[in-house]
């Protein structure tokens, strides 16, 4: 199965930490923008949302490409690309919206907070 890196942002802190089987399977299949509950990681209470992330090869996730396959788009400024100039344009590769096996990094932010906080539930592990 599928193991994933996942930040999870709260507000100005971050908190890293690696699942596998069988917490990793629940991420599968999931969107960018989907919602987690926070009993997958061992937070009951809380509720994540997933905003992002990148495959194996270090490629973005992108929030407007359907699927999990890998392409390469022609984008101006704005997301995965800045442009130095004004009017320029590149072709990017990147990876669809969806979780899947080639997926690495997941970043979470927290939705709803639960009676602990993160820091104490994640400190151990």
């Amino acid at each position: 199965m599928a193991e994933f890196k996942l930040v999870i942002s709260e507000r100005e802190k971050s908190i890293a930490r690696t699942v596998g089987d069988p917490q990793s399977a629940g991420f599968l299949g999931k969107r960018i923008g989907e919602s987690v509950g926070g009993e997958l990681l061992g937070a009951g209470g809380y509720t994540f949302r997933i905003t992002g992330g990148t495959d194996k090869s270090g490629f973005p996730l992108r929030p407007d490409l359907p699927g999990a396959r890998q392409t390469r788009l022609y984008v101006g400024d704005g997301f995965g690309f800045h442009a130095p100039r004004e009017g320029m344009r590149r072709r990017r590769t990147f990876r669809g919206n969806t979780i899947s096996e080639e997926t690495v990094q997941i970043n979470l932010v927290v939705d709803q907070k639960g009676p602990k906080p993160l820091a104490e539930l994640f400190a151990a592990t």
